[in-house]
């Protein structure tokens, strides 16, 4: 480094020298035009320094969200034996995906489109780590058209991309622990990830035939949430139930480990929905304030319908009603006002807690051991948020603004809902977006779990499932502490 900034300033004086020489011509002193000195600039013209650093902090709160946030939520919600095994899947579901992402995941989604009839389904499955990907400027290829140029490199798109992939079967998790083979876990993940997810966000947000249908998913509410709910329905179902005993009493180990791991999340959804502009913008700030709004009143919701149905504020389900209302504004998030917000808050809290509370314990779904009701929770939530975009989505809520004043050539980027003018378009739009991802990933869950089954064994041994920690990972994170037994008091000392 040295030796490069003394040649850079050696060959700098070099110029200046040559800048002011003369030469003698005709007995007359000729001065030289001097050219301008060349400089170093700290990045291209392209980068927007406020933009890059948000969509770096957005993508890191997101990351936060999932080690250590759902690692510390899981890991307090388990029984206790299953602390450390729902911890350890988070960590190996983060790595891999991470592998998978750079090597095919990435493109796939996001990168060129795959030639022929495939153009508009996926990208082609390419790395994403040479240089010009990294340091380029970031661009989505076949959804630029409908994107302002973005102002920051392709390092910062593909690491924020990947924390809302990585998190996607974090979530499927919530479904199938307490008896999945940690080996199926393993493979499971980086094939999910990549014929599942990265399919269904190019579909969506690469460009695909959804978003080119007029579909719309803010931050996720269809591509993360609604499939993570279907599949971790599928899994659960495919897999089997826990063990009885397990069933029966599976209380959390840890309420306020798990409250912590749930602020994390709550606080990181920030980053989740308020970097998904790609802009430091006014919609960014609106992304944000709308989260903590529906969070808020949707945890509100279930607190209330928990005394009414119990008669006891209910701290787990108090847990799910945030998660609810988290899950419900994502894809709404930028595309509705406050009174939206609050609309999203209440509809997704009430309609997840009903279909958990009332529906889940009715005919099949009852049957069904999804452990942590991520269905309902992440499933109908997200379907709720992502049909009220077609009921509230406000168009005086813009994305990104047109320089056309007609707006008859270029037209702003917002929606607008059934309440606000729009008539039934959105909302068919978005329940036919829903329909697509709800039978994609169901059917494709279940190929991949069926596949994976002539392979090793889906569900773990029972001796495994009566062990838990100890029994797969040999060591129990938190062995019960019994103090130690009194001393016998010591005999009399013999007389002299």
């Amino acid at each position: 480094m040295v030796r490069r900034l003394y040649n850079a300033r050696a060959n700098h004086k070099g110029l200046q020298s040559h800048n002011h020489s003369s030469t003698r011509e005709g007995g007359k002193f000729l001065f030289l035009a001097a050219a301008p000195a060349p400089v170093l600039l700290e990045s291209p013209s392209w980068v927007n320094a406020g933009d890059t650093a948000w969509q770096l902090t957005a993508a890191t709160f997101v990351g936060l969200q999932s080690i250590p946030g759902l690692a510390i939520l899981y890991g307090g919600l388990v029984k206790k034996k299953w602390a450390l095994n729902s911890a350890v899947m988070v960590f190996y579901a983060f790595s891999a995906v991470l592998m998978v992402w750079m090597l095919w995941g990435y493109n796939t989604a996001f990168g060129t489109p795959a030639p022929g009839i495939l153009t508009n389904f996926v990208g082609l499955p390419t790395p994403a780590l040479g240089a010009v990907a990294e340091t380029g400027q970031a661009n989505i290829p076949l959804a630029a058209a409908g994107l302002p140029a973005l102002h920051f490199p392709g390092a910062a798109m593909i690491y924020f991309q990947f924390v809302f992939a990585a998190i996607t079967p974090i979530l499927i998790a919530g479904s199938v622990f307490g008896r999945m083979n940690f080996k199926a876990w393993m493979i499971f993940v980086p094939v999910w990830s990549s014929i599942v997810y990265s399919v269904g966000a190019f579909w969506i947000w690469g460009g695909g035939w959804l978003s080119q249908l007029g579909a719309v998913d803010y931050s996720g509410g269809y591509v993360i949430h609604l499939a993570a709910g279907v599949s971790g329905f599928v899994a659960a179902a495919v897999v089997g139930p826990r063990l009885v005993e397990d069933q029966k009493d599976f209380e959390p180990n840890n309420l306020i480990m798990a409250f912590a791991g749930a602020g994390i999340l709550w606080l990181g959804w920030n980053g989740f929905n308020g970097g998904d502009p790609y802009f430091a913008n006014p919609d960014a700030g609106a992304a944000v304030l709308n989260t903590n709004i529906a969070t808020a009143i949707a945890l509100l919701v279930w607190l209330v319908l928990d005394m009414f149905a119990i008669g006891k504020p209910n701290a787990v389900s108090m847990i799910n009603g945030m998660i609810a209302g988290l899950v419900g504004i994502t894809p709404a998030a930028g595309y509705v006002d406050g009174y939206g917000a609050l609309a999203v808050g209440v509809g997704a809290g009430a309609i997840s807690w009903f279909t958990l509370n009332k529906l889940g314990q009715m005919g099949f779904l009852k049957k069904v051991d999804d452990t942590f009701g991520v269905l309902h929770t992440h499933g109908v939530a997200g379907l709720v948020g992502g049909l009220m975009v077609g009921l509230v989505g406000n168009p005086a809520m813009v994305e990104y603004y047109s320089t056309d004043k007609t707006q008859k050539t270029l037209a702003d980027i917002n929606v607008t809902g059934l309440f606000y003018g729009g008539g039934f378009t959105q909302l068919l739009h978005q329940a036919e977006g829903a329909a697509a991802i709800i039978v994609f990933d169901a059917i494709m869950t279940f190929i991949v779990l069926k596949l994976i089954s002539f392979i090793v064994p889906l569900r773990a041994s029972t001796p495994d499932m009566e062990g838990g920690d100890l029994a797969i990972h040999g060591v129990d994170p938190m062995p019960i502490y019994s103090s130690p037994a009194p001393l016998a008091p010591s005999a009399a000392a013999p007389a002299s």
